[in-house]
């Protein structure tokens, strides 16, 4: 019997967790809109994530490396495919809304610029007087503004629930700005997880291409608490690891953090006994969490990486001259609008010159914010 979205939304009510967010007990959306007749709301938003513009340009956004790098190492793209399968594994235990989940893990870094952390640390210096910049406020607006893929409303007129997991995304480089969506509350258990599967996610997936890159080397996570965990559970030596160790260790350290989280999760709810998503919300603290025991080990690892890979000199180059180069562009085009493409031009009434150019260049790919820079700068370059 084919399942419609009714039966999909009852499957819901049987099988999850009173505390998890129902398809059909959404907030719903901004513009009213018909329900399709066998997708449910989150799946739907989902969807609608997928096919963007925005996400499609992941693939030559920065995440460590800048693009032309390197082809194996992880890019915006990869890393919200990493960060989406590590939340499903997380709110299938918990049960969950999977759909829900997965439509934040999808649209989470929609709002980063090029050339990651060091692009928007440059436009939010720039934009200081205007509000600055923040990537999150900015994947917000992406969905409820920019995009421009129907006919009756802008944006993506996703639900309420995604929205807010997208503005109250939360890790130690996202600060939230929800204001508009109840900034005193907790968000749903299922936009929690996302903020810890992103932290598992970068920590092991930027520690996998430190090492790829041979910007760390074994012998400097010699004495991390995690990484002696896993030599020791894998039989390693650690002196020397190959590219099979690698992968092994990176796994490891995965499935480690991913499992410290469940446990120490269904400890929280086991005794906090939340039986709907309100009584999520109220609570003082978020409930997805790693447990006291790993909290410590996980930011000696966060620490290390900051030091050693985050600040390692080449990767401070590239993040010196990813910031010139949006410095520059940004300068240039405030200088003479009339540089900027016609379908950017035509918002700047309506918008003001600064937030154009910010939102221009925030779209930006890795690869196209170098080519532009070269059209415009280099003498003997095309434009």
């Amino acid at each position: 019997m084919l399942a419609d979205r009714r039966e999909l939304e009852n499957l819901e009510d049987r099988e999850l967790a009173p505390y998890a967010q129902r398809s059909g007990a959404s907030r719903g959306r901004q513009y009213p809109e018909e329900e399709h007749p066998y997708r449910t709301a989150f799946q739907r938003d989902r969807d609608r994530i997928l096919y963007t513009t925005a996400f499609r340009r992941l693939e030559y956004k920065t995440q460590v490396f800048v693009n032309h790098e390197g082809v194996h190492y992880r890019t915006r793209l990869t890393h919200t495919l990493e960060v989406a399968q590590i939340a499903r594994t997380i709110a299938r235990a918990l049960r969950v809304n999977q759909d829900l989940v997965e439509a934040i893990a999808m649209a989470h870094d929609l709002g980063h610029t090029p050339f990651g952390h060091s692009g928007e640390s440059a436009l939010h210096e720039i934009m200081a007087d205007k509000g600055g910049f923040n990537h999150n406020t900015h994947g917000l607006r992406i969905v409820e503004e920019l995009e421009e893929r129907y006919p009756g409303f802008p944006g993506l007129n996703l639900t309420w629930e995604v929205r807010e997991g997208i503005i109250k995304h939360a890790t130690d480089y996202d600060v939230p700005e929800a204001e508009g969506y109840e900034p005193d509350h907790r968000p749903t258990l299922e936009a929690q997880i996302i903020n810890v599967a992103d932290e598992i996610a970068y920590n092991t997936h930027d520690l996998d291409d430190g090492l790829r890159a041979e910007l760390l080397a074994p012998q400097q996570l010699r004495g991390l608490a995690l990484w002696e965990q896993a030599l020791d559970a894998l039989g390693l030596s650690g002196d020397t690891i190959t590219p099979l160790d690698r992968g092994r260790i990176v796994r490891y350290l995965t499935n480690l953090a991913v499992s410290d989280v469940l446990h120490a999760t269904d400890a929280r709810l086991q005794e906090l006994q939340p039986r709907s998503v309100e009584d999520v919300r109220r609570q003082p603290a978020d409930l997805v969490q790693y447990s006291e025991e790993m909290q410590p080990k996980n930011r000696q690892l966060k620490a290390f990486l900051l030091t050693n890979l985050y600040r390692h000199w080449r990767v401070m180059r590239m993040q010196e001259k990813a910031k010139r180069t949006i410095d520059r562009l940004f300068h240039v085009y405030q200088a003479e609008p009339l540089q900027l493409p016609y379908e950017v031009q035509e918002r700047i009434p309506a918008e003001g010159l600064q937030r154009v150019i910010c939102d221009y260049i925030a779209g930006m790919t890795d690869r196209f914010a170098l080519e532009e820079y070269g059209k415009l700068f280099d003498p003997y370059e095309r434009v």
